[in-house]
């Protein structure tokens, strides 16, 4: 499932979501438009999000450039440097490129998540 997400006014990045954990990555999906404003801690950038999910393959550690989802904080989770989670976390799936773009972020910047297309439109 391929995602974009944007930080508004500095960019975006494609990424995909996996099946690490499949049911959450779904849930995600399909709620997708999902807005939020960056919380920024270590090489870690997390928002609240709308939905309540529980714990399906929980993991303690992620990778440069995972995205995961944190149970007890309803929160979507970019991880773009070396950091690791606070505690465990849903990983659903990986930016695989620009994550420089993350660099520049700042606390409360809006980020928006939707799914990817790959239309353009011609003017």
């Amino acid at each position: 499932m391929d995602i974009e997400i944007e930080i508004i006014g500095k960019g975006k990045v494609k990424a995909i979501l996996d099946d690490r954990n499949p049911e959450t990555a779904k849930m995600i999906y399909d709620n997708l438009p999902i807005e939020g404003e960056a919380n920024i801690w270590l090489e870690e950038i997390y928002f609240d999000v709308p939905l309540k999910l529980d714990y399906e393959n929980p993991s303690s550690t992620t990778k440069r450039g995972d995205l995961s989802y944190w149970p007890p904080g309803s929160a979507f989770c970019i991880f773009y440097g070396n950091s690791q989670p606070a505690s465990d976390v849903n990983n659903i799936g990986r930016v695989e490129s620009d994550l420089e773009l993350f660099h520049d972020a700042k606390n409360d910047d809006k980020i928006v998540i939707r799914k990817f297309t790959n239309i353009q439109q011609e003017f």
